[in-house]
């Protein structure tokens, strides 16, 4: 039986009627829904936008703050804000590039490198529960069909 997800996105019928609870968007909605639970009970300080600047600058040291945004799938409004709000909480901080004055270099503070550290347990824990109800091998194969949208 071919998936609905898959069909032709014009019933021939009525009987081929729209069905919200099989639609891709709606499950996927779903499932975002509950990590975002997860994530607001084991991080209550972050959300997790922040704590994705946070690890990946934990990764990369200094970058600009566009290309942090690249890296963490923002556009260049989002990157600013999620920035201003850790640089206020002390946790990054940006300065001017010394080759181009219209870029900003952005890194962690002291602060911010041990937070991001010591937030990953917590991380992991979040992906965890949020996978909960999956085999190890249903996880990977998630993440694989995942990567491939």
């Amino acid at each position: 039986m071919e998936h609905p997800v898959l069909k032709d996105p014009t019933p021939q019928n009525e009987s081929e009627a729209y069905r919200l609870e099989e639609q891709i968007g709606f499950k996927l909605r779903l499932a975002n829904q509950k990590h975002l639970e997860v994530f607001a009970r084991l991080m209550p300080d972050l959300t997790p936008t922040q704590f994705a600047v946070l690890a990946k600058l934990r990764d990369e040291g200094t970058i600009s703050q566009n290309h942090l945004g690249r890296l963490v799938g923002m556009d260049a409004a989002t990157t600013k804000g999620v920035v201003d709000r850790l640089r206020k909480k002390g946790l990054l901080k940006s300065t001017p590039s010394r080759t181009d004055m219209r870029r900003l270099e952005i890194s962690l503070t002291e602060e911010g490198r041990a937070f991001a550290t010591e937030s990953l347990t917590t991380a992991r824990e979040i992906s965890r529960q949020t996978v909960t109800n999956l085999t190890p091998r249903e996880v990977e194969r998630l993440l694989d069909l995942l990567d491939k949208l």
